[in-house]
C-alpha cells in the first residue's frame, strides 16, 4: 500500500476543505495506517484470543484436524482412537498436502482467508512464529501450562513465540547416530566420530548435505553443541562467531580428508538412509524413524543407537523437529480442539505415539514404559537427544533465516566459498530478513 502515490483529481479540487472534511480524511489516514501494518504484525499475536482450558470437558459436534499426508497413519489413528474415548466429539483428519511444503502453503491460505473448515492445524515445530505473529492461531498458553507436567519441557520450548504458547506438542523428533558397532565405536564426540570414520573405507560418515533444510538442521547441531547460536535471547543476529567458523571448518575438512562421503552433498534422509543400508559405512546420521526401517535389512543385527554426541569440550545438544497442535483462530469448535489436545498429549496415548507410529513421544513417562521399550529398544537413547534439544531461531522469518544457512554452509562445504565469506554473508542475509518483518 502506498502513502506517498498522488493525489486524485477529486483531492486536487478540494482546496479548502471544511473541518468535517478535514476529521474524515484523520480518520481514513489513520484506518489506512492501521490496514498498512508496516510491519508491526506481532499486533496479531498480541490480540489473539486464548482458548480456555476448562472447556474440553463439556465439548460436543465435530472437529476437524488438518495437515500433512498421513503416511504413518498417526492423525487418523488419533482422530479415531479420541472419537470413540470421547464420546461426545467426533474427529476426523483431512490431508491438504502431500509434501510439509504443500500443506503449509494449503494452511495459509486457509487461514489468510479466515477459512472455517479446519479447526486444529498439524504444524511444523518452525511454522509457530510466523502463524502466531499473523494472529491466526489461538493463544495457548494457559492450556499448555495445564498440561505443562506432561510435556518434556524442550518440546514445549517450539511452541512459543513473544512468551506465549501458541501450539501443544504432539511428537517430537531429534537427530541420532546408526552406528556399525563391529566397524566403529559408540561415538562421544564429534572429533571421535569423525577420526573414526577416516581410519577405514568402510567406517565413513553419511548425513543430510544437501542444500535444504535438512542441512540447516545438520550444522546447528554441531553449533549449539560448540556454544554457538544464530540469534541471541535478544533476538539479534550472532551467527558471526568463532564458533560458526571452527563448525564449518570442521564440517569442510571432513569431506576432504574422508570422514565423510562427498555424496552427503546429493543427500536429504532417505538417500543417506539408503547409503548406509548399503553397508559401506560406519555411521549415519538421521531421525528415529529409520530404527524400524533398519531392522528390515541385513544390518539388523550389526547396528547400534547413540545420541547425538557432544563438540569436544562442549555439551551435546540435538535440534528438535517435530509436530505441534495448533487451534485455528477461525474455528467453530474451539472447545472440541482443546478437548482433542488433551487426548492427544495424554501419557497413555503418547505410549501409542511411539508404539503404534514409532514416533517420538512429548511425554517423558512413555520412554521407560515397558511396553514402549519393548518396541522401541533405543528409547532411552531418544530421551536424551530430544531433552538435550534446542529449537530452531524463533522468527516469524525462520524460512529466510534458515534458507541463508544452509545456501552459505553448502557453499563452503562444496568448495565455492571460504569459510569466511559464507559466515559474513550469512550474517548479513538474516539480518536483512530480520529486518524485512
Amino acid at each position: 500500500m502506498d502513502l506517498n502515490r498522488p493525489a486524485s483529481p477529486l483531492q486536487n479540487k478540494a482546496t479548502h476543505p471544511n473541518k468535517t472534511a478535514l476529521a474524515a480524511t484523520a480518520i481514513a489516514v489513520a484506518l489506512l495506517l492501521s490496514a498498512c501494518g508496516g510491519g508491526a504484525a506481532p499486533q496479531g499475536a498480541e490480540q489473539a484470543a486464548a482458548a480456555d482450558p476448562a472447556s474440553g470437558a463439556n465439548a460436543s459436534g465435530a472437529v476437524n484436524i488438518c495437515g500433512v499426508k498421513d503416511a504413518s497413519g498417526i492423525y487418523k489413528g488419533t482422530a479415531e482412537a479420541f472419537t470413540k474415548a470421547n464420546g461426545k466429539v467426533t474427529a476426523k483428519y483431512t490431508e491438504i498436502g502431500a509434501t510439509t511444503d504443500e500443506a503449509r502453503t494449503q494452511i495459509v491460505q486457509r487461514l489468510e482467508g479466515k477459512s472455517t473448515e479446519c479447526d486444529l492445524f498439524v504444524t511444523d515445530v518452525i511454522w509457530t512464529s510466523e502463524f502466531a505473529s499473523q494472529g491466526w492461531l489461538l493463544d495457548q498458553t494457559k492450556l499448555v501450562e495445564a498440561n505443562k507436567d506432561r510435556l518434556i519441557p524442550s518440546t514445549v520450548e517450539t511452541t512459543k513465540y513473544e512468551d506465549k504458547y501458541w501450539g501443544s506438542p504432539f511428537f517430537t523428533n531429534a537427530g541420532l547416530i546408526y552406528y556399525q558397532k563391529d566397524k566403529v565405536a559408540k561415538p562421544e564426540s564429534w572429533q571421535q566420530l569423525y577420526a573414526e570414520a577416516a581410519k577405514a573405507p568402510g567406517n565413513g560418515y553419511v548425513y543430510q548435505g544437501k542444500q535444504y533444510e535438512g542441512l540447516t538442521v545438520n550444522f546447528l547441531e554441531m553449533l549449539y553443541s560448540a556454544g554457538g547460536e544464530v540469534l541471541n535471547d535478544q533476538g539479534d543476529v550472532t551467527i558471526d562467531s568463532k564458533e560458526t567458523r571452527d563448525v564449518l571448518n570442521f564440517m569442510s575438512d571432513g569431506l576432504k580428508n574422508g570422514s565423510a562421503d562427498r555424496a552427503v552433498l546429493t543427500y536429504n534422509e532417505d538417500p543417506a538412509r539408503l547409503a548406509y543400508e548399503s553397508g559401506d559405512f560406519g555411521y549415519q546420521r538421521n531421525w528415529p524413524h529409520v530404527y524400524r526401517l533398519l531392522n528390515a535389512t541385513p544390518l539388523a543385527s550389526s547396528f547400534a543407537v547413540a545420541p547425538l554426541p557432544a563438540w569436544e569440550g562442549g555439551k551435546a545438544s540435538g535440534v528438535l523437529g517435530g509436530w505441534n497442535l495448533a487451534i485455528s483462530a477461525h474455528s467453530t469448535n474451539q472447545a472440541g480442539a482443546v478437548a482433542f489436545i488433551d487426548f492427544a498429549t495424554t501419557p497413555d496415548w503418547q505410549k501409542h505415539v511411539a508404539m503404534d507410529y514409532s514416533q517420538a513421544p512429548v511425554n517423558e513417562a512413555a520412554y521407560s514404559d515397558p511396553a514402549v521399550l519393548q518396541k522401541m529398544p533405543f528409547a532411552t537413547e531418544l530421551l536424551a537427544s530430544v531433552k538435550g534439544a534446542k529449537p530452531r531461531p524463533i522468527s516469524p522469518v525462520y524460512p529466510q533465516i534458515s534458507q541463508a544457512i544452509y545456501k552459505n554452509v553448502y557453499a563452503v562445504l562444496s568448495g565455492t566459498a571460504s569459510t569466511e565469506e559464507a559466515v559474513q554473508k550469512m550474517a548479513e542475509e538474516i539480518t536483512t530478513a530480520k529486518a524485512s518483518f
